[in-house]
Formats: structure tokens, sequence, C-alpha cells
């Protein structure tokens, strides 16, 4: 495997040596002055996707652990503004508003191994804003708009907090629940192109911030010695960071007559032409990558058995692996008819040999600590021998395309596959609970995972400059299908637990800024944020010839990853 990761690295150092060579191919004339201008109003759609976070503040004491939740969000919704034009700068006033789909939980206020901590569920469910843009428009006949942007947001963020389990249920279990607005504050960034009189389309980053909303907590229990821990109140803070793509409709223009449909913005030079997005005929651009990434894989186990009525946010154990870092190799390629038409799509595979695994368990009884029962139980282990692959195969129709663009949406599938061994074991929490000494690095155990979901999305590309072209890519999963088997090799009995879930939703996005080095040469380097998770009535069925797994019915879990990072390619294109 790591064999193929280094071959398409030297294709892609290939392709970028066989560009250089011909860099003089791509001579062009004096661009013209700038005649397209930026003021008006209009109105228009968005799409985007990214990566939240939500912090719990912890009542009882410092955390040693958790306390904030991973949150990754879906986003559609639409924008209205107006803008006015001086010279090149651009200034404008723009309000928006989006639906979110987001789900995340993480262990909360564990601030010692003798205290039972809770479940912590975040998610926002509504973003809205209101910023001013300040811009500049540059490129052929500045129909490139580069902007910044600040102001008010406000978010609808509902969760729960819910104890994990206390005394193997043999107490009432607390849970409290919120739904809130919250105003707070958004700074971004962008670039728009005007398509047509009538249309432009942007890709944008946004980073928003939200504070002081206080939520109320349960009470909870400690022990030894038993105590009874009073309810409180918890501070939450929330960020995230979106990548949007929008089209819009700008007001006093024919939105039926593509006026510019077919005309090239760079005029052609004696000594080629330059390259453009879209062609009358068939073409074909592939190429390889290198994406350098994080992941992150988190399975809930509930103490709810599958078929009854116990609240299956009850968490009995949790593994949670992260700071996967590894490096993949890809290929990718794109195909275009003349009819708007068009098949996409990517294949890679990578590794890693780096990480944690957190192993989390409530309330774990004497069978397991050999003494007495433990509120909290906090193990970590390496990771190694990591191994992971991916695809995603989309086909499509661009509505809109002209010779520098083309915007368009499309539906398929994505597939991906990660194993790992985790190594050692070390408690964390709980000097009660027994494990491996430090610098004992054994194999302990192993985690395969398998997710597979379809997706619909919106992809657009444009040329920028004569030059610089960006590409963005928005997918939503509407459902997921997971498969995984968690191994045990520490047991005196074999055991492993075999995992499934179906339901969730899940999010890809990415965007890439690339160079022609000839018209057909290009070079880039873009971004990419993966995430899916499931519902949490997901079954865990128990296996093996250990005494534990006899008799034991499917429990409820829930299951999420996200994997995110840079990457470096470069494409070869053919018309």
């Amino acid at each position: 495997m790591l064999s193929g990761v280094r071959l398409l690295g030297a294709t892609t150092i290939a392709l970028v040596a066989t560009g250089a060579a011909n860099a003089a191919d791509l001579e062009q004339v004096k661009l013209p002055a700038a005649v397209w201008n930026w003021s008006g109003g209009y109105i228009g759609g968005h799409v985007g996707g990214g990566y939240g976070r939500t912090s719990f503040s912890n009542p009882y004491g410092p955390p040693i652990y958790g306390g904030i939740v991973d949150t990754p969000a879906f986003l559609a919704g639409g924008q209205i503004g107006y803008n006015w034009q001086k010279n090149g700068w651009v200034f404008g006033v723009e309000l928006d508003a989006s639906g979110v789909a987001s789900d995340g939980t993480n262990t909360c206020f564990a601030s010692s191994g003798l205290i039972v901590s809770a479940n912590c569920k975040a998610g926002p469910n509504i973003f809205a804003t209101a910023t001013g843009r300040v811009g500049y428009a540059f490129g052929a006949l500045g129909r490139t708009l580069a902007y910044l942007k600040g102001g008010v947001a406000w978010q609808g963020n509902q969760g729960d907090v819910v104890n994990n389990n206390e005394f193997n249920g043999q107490l009432p279990q607390q849970k409290t629940h919120f739904d809130h607005g919250r105003f707070g504050g958004i700074i971004g960034l962008g670039v728009e192109q005007a398509l047509t009189p009538a249309w432009s389309v942007t890709a944008e980053y946004d980073y928003l911030h939200f504070s002081g909303a206080s939520v109320a907590t349960p009470p909870t229990v400690q022990y030894p010695p038993f105590a009874i821990v009073p309810a409180n109140t918890t501070s939450l803070s929330s960020d995230y960071h979106i990548g949007k793509i929008g089209l819009n409709y700008h007001f006093g223009a024919d939105p039926w007559t593509a006026q510019w449909f077919d005309a090239p913005l760079y005029a052609k030079a004696p000594a080629g032409t330059p390259p453009s997005a879209y062609t009358a005929g068939w073409s074909f651009e592939g190429g390889s990558r290198l994406w350098l990434s994080r992941g992150r894989f988190q399975w809930d186990n509930s103490t709810a058995a599958a078929g009854g009525l116990e609240d299956p946010s009850i968490l009995g154990s949790r593994l949670t692996y992260h700071r996967l870092d590894g490096l993949s190799g890809e290929l990718f390629g794109r195909a275009d008819s003349p009819w708007g038409v068009f098949l996409k799509g990517n294949i890679g595979l990578g590794r890693f040999d780096k990480g944690n695994m957190n192993d989390e368990d409530w309330s774990l009884p004497p069978s397991f600590s050999g003494t007495i029962t433990l509120p909290y139980v906090n193990t970590v282990s390496g990771q190694g021998n990591g191994r992971f692959s991916y695809y995603t195969a989309d086909a499509g129709y661009d509505f809109l395309r002209g010779a520098n663009y083309k915007v368009g949406g499309f539906v398929g599938w994505t597939y991906y596959d990660q194993s790992s061994d985790s190594t050692g074991c070390v408690e964390t929490v709980n000097p009660r609970s027994s494990c491996l000494a430090r610098g004992d690095d054994r194999i302990i155990g192993s985690q395969n995972t398998q997710w597979n979901a379809p997706r619909i999305g919106l992809s657009a590309e444009t040329m920028l400059t004569k030059r610089w072209r960006l590409n963005t890519d928005v997918a939503y999963l509407p459902w997921t299908n997971f498969k995984g088997r968690d191994n045990h090799l520490m047991r005196h009995q074999t055991t492993f637990a075999e995992q499934g879930g179906n339901g969730g939703n899940g999010v890809q996005i990415e965007g890439v800024l690339s160079y022609f080095i000839t018209k057909n040469v290009s070079v880039g380097v873009g971004g990419r944020y993966w995430a899916m998770w499931t519902k949490e009535r997901g079954e865990v069925i128990c296996k093996g010839s250990d005494s534990k797994c006899t008799g034991a019915p499917p429990a409820f879990a829930r299951f999420s990853m996200d994997r995110w990072g840079t990457f470096f390619q470069a494409s070869y294109r053919f018309d």
C-alpha cells in the first residue's frame, strides 16, 4: 500500500515537471480594462458544510478529559444583498439564513475518576447572519471579486446533558435538555465570479463564534464515599468553520439570456489559447493527489438493549480514536459531454501510524476492576498499522456553463474504509483500575470500519484569471450505512463486537485552487473535510467465547467519523 502512495506521489511530481517545460505555450495578450460593474441588488441560494465545536464548562472542577463536542454540519439556505462599486472597490451588505443538519456527542464534566461524568450532545439547527462586505474587482473585465465580510450572527443550538451509567442502572438516570438561540459574530472571506450579467457564483469561508449560554446540569453521584453531587449549570461556547458555494441572481438582467455564453474572457494569442472551463465537445481531465489528513472515529456504546425502552444516550462505554494523522495518494478524473452531462470521481488509499484511542467506561463492575464498582475509567492506547481507503463516484448536469465556467448538480456514492491496531494501555483517571505498565506496547485490540452513503451535491468551476482556476464541491449525505468490528485481545477469552448502523447524515466538502502551467497541465492546492454519523439506535452484538457475551442482547450504539486536511494535485486535460 505504501508503494502505491509513493507511485502516486511520483506521478504528481512528473506532471508538474512536464508542464513547467511547456509554460511558454500559454502566451496571452494584454487584458482589456474592467467594464463590468457590481453595483445593484442580488438574491440567491447556497449550500455548504464544515466543522464545529461546542465547549461545556465543568461546574465540578478542572476537566481531566472531554468537555468539547465536535459538531460536523451540512447547511443550505439563501441570501440577499446590495453592492456599491467605486472604481475597482466594491462595498456591500448581505443577509443570509441557513438550515443546518448537525449532531455530536462527547464526555463532559469528567473532573475525577470518582464522579459519574455525563454524555453531552449538541448540534446547531439554524444560522442567520447580517454582514458588511468590502472587496476588490480584478481579472478580465473586472468580473472576479475578492472580498472580506464581517458582522453579527445568530444560531439555534440544541442538545442534552445525560448522566452516564450510574451503578449499572440501580439509580434513576438524570437528564437535562436545552434548545436556545444565541447571538455571536462572523468573519469571512470569499471569491465571487460573474458568469453572465444575471448570474454569479461564490466560494466562501466563514468563521462563526457564539458564547454566553448557560445550561442546567442534572445531579450526579460520587463514590467512594457515596454522595449526591447537586445540580449545577454549565456555560456553552461554540465555534464553526464553514465553507459554502453560492449562486446569485442580479436584479435588472434577463436571467434566461446568457449574454456571455461561450464568449472567452481572454483573446486568443498567436502562441496558443488559454485554458477554459467548458468546451463544446467532449473533454476529460485526470490526475493524482497527495492528501495530508487527520482522522477521528467515535463509538458510543449505550447501556440500553435493542428493543428496550431505556434512553440510548446513556452510555456504558465509549471508544474515541483521534489524531489519526495520515498520508494518502489518489487518482481523480472528470469527463464532460457536449450536452452538459458529466461524470467525476476519485479513488485513494493511505496509511497512518499515529494517534490515540481513549476507552471510557462508566460503573465498571468488580468482575472487570477486581475490587469494587468504579464510577469512571479512562484508558489511553496508541495506534499503529493504520490503513484507510475511499472513493467517490458522481454523475451530474451543468445547468450553467460557458467558456470560462460551469455550475452543476450531481448525485453519486461514497465509500470509506479504515482499520488500525491499538497498542499499550495506560489508565489516566482512576488509580483503582489496572492496565498495562507504561512502555508495554503490545497490541491489545483492533478496529475495522466501513461506511457507505449516497451523495447529493453542487459543483462549481470558474477561471478567475487567465491561468488561475477555482473548483468547489459540496455534497450532502442524506443516509449513511455503517459496519464495523471491534476486537478485544486482552481478555482471557476471545471477544469481539460486530457493529452496524443505518440512518444518520454526513457532509463532504472540498475546494482547490489550480494554476495552469500550459493550456492542458495544471497544479493545485486544496482542502477537504468529510464527516459521517449514524443515529443512536445502531446495533452492537457481542460475540466470542467470553462468558460476558453469553445471552447478551444487542445494544444500541452511535458511530461517527471525520477526516480533514490539505491536498496537492497535478492534472492533465484532454479537449
